[in-house]
Parts: C-alpha cells; sequence; structure tokens
C-alpha cells in the first residue's frame, strides 16, 4: 500500500506482494477474463495470457474495472469490441468512466472498444459453463461464478440464500477476506473462516487481501482446508 512501511522481512516473501483481485478461467477453447484491476496489463504479461474470449465484470468499484483501458491493444490485434458481460447498472458505470470508448474518433486514434451485454445466469464461453448469481458487497451487489465445482466470489459481506444454493458440493472455493478486523463492506478474516466453514469446500482459498496478511504465519493460523491466495496462484478446473 502506498506510503505504508514494511519489515523487511515481510518484503522478503513474494506472496506478499499482491495485486488488486483477478481471475482468469482458462476453457479448452477461449478464456474467460474476470475483472480488470489496475495492474491488469502487468498481471497478464507476467502469466503469458494474451486473449480473452470475454471479460465478466463482477462490479465497477475501481479496484475492478481502472484496468479496463489497457483492453484496447485487444480491440486493436482482433479489429473487434470485447465483449463486456456485466450487470446493466454497472454497464452505466463503464460508460460514464470510459465515455471515450464510446465515441468516434479521428483516423488513427485508437481506443478501446467494449460490447456491453447483460450478465446471464449460465454463460457458455471458452469450452465452459459458467453460472452466476449475486451476493451482497453492502449496498452494492457483485457477481459470483460457478465453473464444474469451483466458485469465486470477490467483494462479500452477506451470501444470500438463493446465492447459497450455488455452493454446494465445491472442490475449491475462493472467497473475500479483506482484513482482520470487522469491515462494513467486506469478510474480514474470523468471519470469511466462519462461512467458508459453513461451505465446506475441500479447499477454500481467500483473496482480496490487505496489508494486514504476512502470508507464511497467517497460512499456519488458519483452519484445515483453507489458505491465502496469492498472485499467480493456478487451480485445475
Amino acid at each position: 500500500m502506498l506510503g505504508v512501511t514494511y519489515p523487511p522481512e515481510f518484503l522478503a516473501n513474494p506472496k506478499n506482494h499482491r495485486n488488486r483481485a483477478c481471475l482468469v478461467l482458462e476453457g479448452p477453447t477461449g478464456n474467460l477474463l474476470v475483472d480488470c484491476p489496475p495492474e491488469l496489463r502487468l498481471m497478464c504479461t507476467g502469466a503469458n495470457i494474451t486473449t480473452f474470449e470475454a471479460v465478466l465484470i463482477t462490479h465497477t468499484h475501481a479496484d475492478h474495472v481502472m484496468g479496463m483501458d489497457d483492453l484496447r491493444s485487444i480491440c486493436m490485434i482482433t479489429g473487434e469490441p470485447v465483449r463486456v458481460y456485466t450487470l446493466p447498472a454497472y454497464q452505466d458505470d463503464i460508460r460514464r468512466i470510459f465515455p471515450y470508448a464510446f465515441k468516434q474518433m479521428p483516423p488513427g486514434v485508437v481506443v478501446p472498444r467494449f460490447d456491453l451485454q447483460d450478465a446471464p445466469d449460465v454463460l457458455e464461453i471458452g469450452g465452459l459453463t459458467v453460472k452466476t448469481f449475486l451476493v451482497d458487497h453492502g449496498p452494492s451487489v457483485v457477481l459470483g461464478l460457478r465453473v464444474n465445482d469451483f466458485a469465486y466470489i470477490t467483494d462479500v459481506s452477506n451470501i444470500p440464500s438463493a446465492a447459497r444454493g450455488m455452493l454446494d458440493d465445491l472442490d475449491v472455493l475462493i472467497i473475500d477476506a479483506v482484513r482482520r478486523e470487522p469491515h462494513p463492506n467486506h469478510f474480514h478474516l474470523s468471519k470469511a473462516i466462519e462461512v467458508s466453514q459453513e461451505i465446506n469446500a475441500r479447499q477454500t482459498y481467500f483473496t482480496h487481501l490487505s496489508g494486514d496478511y504476512d502470508h507464511d504465519s497467517v497460512n499456519r493460523e488458519l483452519p484445515n482446508r483453507i489458505q491465502l491466495a496469492f498472485d499467480g496462484l493456478r487451480i485445475p478446473l
């Protein structure tokens, strides 16, 4: 975090160097990018991920959309707008944040282009079946997703009963645990542990992590089958 001084031993562990949260679902015929954090270009080039069939935006807070401008190079390569699935209200936010992406530009001026579409309950993409559902993020709503026996929930303060049924019999759950102290709009550590144990996935990873967490020492504290996620984590679907 900007302006924070960390102990040398904290900085010595590369798993304590965290970009903002996002996910790429790699299917047999294409990739789905989930969210576009400010570090998107660096994260994807570092992971050798160069193409996306589409993008899913879970919600339009800055840490999840401010990397969307980096999609302009994808538009340059394909000559097409990038398909972006999200909720209607968040489509309005994207038009407000990136007005130039929807305007006519002079010849030679390249801007990102977004083909905004409503996120369906079931999205068939990249050879994957992606099921979406809604969770609460304080006063906002956020799209969660499930693929096979894998589920991903970023930015959550409450899981409504309608969404809870999407989380049965999971091999892997990734879920928000922003900090140690309670937060009005996120699960904090003890709440994330409580909810994760109720869901009882065979493996759970906590994401959206602040500098509260020293990766190795916190992992030693966590209950069985729960660990901290880290940049570059790869999980078989």
